[in-house]
């Protein structure tokens, strides 16, 4: 059987390839005209987010593991996977000039990308929930102990929201709107879920993942409020996304 860390590697790396392939054949099928400055953008959010997910684990816990350079090294996390992501894909937009909406798209690639993360957090064992008592949900970590299945209820809400996605695609909800609606959506989800998951934390229950949660919440919805407030380019009737 392939050890753990080695299929998280596996499933990291067939995300990077399977949202590529989608991001492209979903700008085609947008109607949109070939042009290598999408790659450029798709570039920038996969830099950004990897900048991101290793600056918000750092933040949010790096103190914890400061007697682990193991820890330290390999350590990241999605929620600042998604901000960096975000900044990256500004960024690209800004040296290339590219000018069209890319967040419709992105809304369906990175909850692909997400839930394939977390086949791979159940295989390498981590990401863990709180320990609670053995019941048939329950996952059993390294040490024989029940734990929440976070890994499983992640998985669950990205898919809930690719489905989500791919029936407002098809009904044309949202357009311009749906990678900020999934920043509110996860953002909030994560700050709930947050409390199962067995992280660092700041002050009592709290911690700094509760804190990037916010930050989601928030530019998700700066974002959506940008977006709206220019004709013709918030609500449904907008085609591209943002």
């Amino acid at each position: 059987m392939m050890p753990g860390s080695i299929f998280y590697g596996v499933t990291t790396l067939a995300g990077i390839v399977i949202t590529a392939l989608v991001w492209k054949r979903l700008a085609r099928a947008d109607g949109r005209a070939p042009d290598d400055r999408l790659l450029a953008v798709y570039g920038g959010a996969l830099a950004g987010a990897y900048l991101g997910a290793k600056l918000a684990f750092l933040i949010a816990e790096g103190w914890h593991f400061r007697g682990d350079w193991v820890a330290l090294v390999t350590g990241h996390s999605v929620t600042g996977a998604l901000l960096g992501g975000v900044a990256g894909v500004e960024t690209a937009k800004s040296i290339t000039g590219y000018r069209e909406g890319t967040g419709d798209l992105f809304a369906i690639t990175v909850p692909i990308a997400l839930a394939l993360g977390r086949v791979g957090c159940l295989a390498a064992g981590c990401c863990l929930g709180v320990e609670c008592d053995a019941s048939w949900w329950t996952v059993t970590d390294a040490h024989g102990h029940a734990r929440w299945p976070a890994p499983v209820a992640e998985m669950a809400f990205n898919l809930a929201f690719l489905a989500w996605a791919l029936i407002a695609m098809r009904l044309g909800w949202q357009r311009g709107q749906r990678f900020n609606i999934y920043l509110m959506a996860y953002g909030a989800f994560r700050f709930a879920h947050e409390f199962l998951r067995d992280d660092a934390r700041w002050a009592g229950p709290v911690g700094g993942y509760h804190v990037i949660a916010l930050a989601m919440i928030a530019v998700g919805a700066w974002m959506y409020g940008k977006r709206k407030s220019v004709p013709g380019k918030g609500g449904t009737n907008f085609r591209t996304a943002g």
